[in-house]
């Protein structure tokens, strides 16, 4: 079904797993390279299709090395791919090669010829680029399928890479998985804390904002001639629209009033008992200080009884000798 599929019609769905692959093998084998060239990992895609669905589901990575002057000098080992597709067959057979990637961060000249090696083992080959140091908020996905491209003035047809729909998609082991993953690299326990909780909805009015200008720009330049319109994005964003709650309704109105009444006495009641631990924290410490002022000055005043007991003492023993020696005086004369 997959070989007469239109591969523009593909939405392509993207596992977790991939992405650690596909970091892990960047790291492993480019790292540190990056600093003395602009090196890319590439490896091969395995999945299969659900309709006009393309799951990918795992991944691995093949032996690669291209001359950055020249784009068409490259190697790509065929024998290692080969072997490993027969091994990962044996552990799945439902999985088949679907497509390759690279860690790009974009398309590069020589991508039209790997492609055409992975026509050997699939027809319409996915090529998926993973963003591995992503600058910018959102998904560092992004998938093309390679599309020949007819000229209208006769010219020959040219090969050219052509955006597919991407999404990231996982199972219920996966996402367990990826939750203890993230909570350990995170080290923010089983809900996170405050700082977490806003930092990831800050990210998520970031990529919130960017959608909303790409969708701005794209109006634009459709109101100004320059793009023609496309009957199913404007479908897509009248349901938007219709999505959108009506705040001036007094329902919207008296709903957002009880919350944020309830919201702010929340904080009313934290400013509270926050006020009353200080002050009990307060008079705790004055508590400890007079006792320990309590304690130094019993201490002090035991220590001087005992020097004036040590002095009665030294004074007592001076006056004792000072009496035996006039004793044996008087004894002397006596005699």
């Amino acid at each position: 079904d997959e070989h007469k599929m239109a591969p523009t019609d593909t939405n392509v769905i993207v596992h977790p797993l991939v992405l650690l692959s596909v970091v892990d093998h960047f790291n492993r084998t480019q790292s540190d390279k990056r600093k003395t060239a602009n090196k890319r990992a590439v490896g091969v895609l395995l999945g299969s299709w659900k309709g006009n669905v393309l799951d990918v589901a795992n991944s691995f990575a093949v032996p690669f090395e291209e001359d950055e002057k020249n784009p068409d000098v490259y190697f790509l080992d065929h024998d290692f791919l080969e072997a490993m597709f027969a091994m990962f067959r044996k552990v799945n057979a439902r999985e088949r090669i679907i497509g390759w990637y690279h860690t790009g961060p974009k398309l590069r000249r020589g991508d039209e010829n790997i492609n055409e090696v992975l026509k050997r083992f699939v027809p319409n080959p996915i090529l998926v680029i993973v963003d591995v140091n992503p600058k910018e908020f959102g998904l560092p996905v992004s998938a093309y399928v390679c599309v020949e491209e007819v000229h209208d003035d006769g010219t020959p047809t040219t090969k050219t890479f052509e955006h597919v729909p991407s999404e990231m998609g996982a199972e219920e082991a996966e996402e367990v998985g990826v939750e203890h993953l993230l909570r350990d690299i995170k080290d923010i326990g089983a809900s996170g804390t405050l700082t977490d909780k806003i930092q990831t909805q800050q990210k998520s009015l970031e990529g919130l904002r960017e959608h909303i200008q790409d969708i701005h720009d794209y109006l634009g330049l459709v109101i100004e001639g320059k793009l023609r319109i496309n009957h199913k994005i404007a479908y897509l964003l009248q349901n938007v629209f219709n999505l959108i709650p009506n705040i001036e309704a007094s329902e919207h109105v008296s709903s957002m009033i009880v919350k944020t009444s309830d919201q702010l006495l929340i904080i009313y009641l934290g400013s509270l008992v926050r006020a009353t631990i200080a002050l009990h924290n307060l008079i705790d410490n004055q508590i400890d200080n007079q006792t320990i002022e309590e304690q130094n000055e019993t201490k002090k005043a035991e220590e001087q009884e005992k020097e004036e007991k040590e002095k009665e003492k030294e004074e007592k023993e001076k006056d004792k000798d000072g009496s035996d020696k006039s004793d044996i005086k008087a004894d002397e004369k006596k005699k």
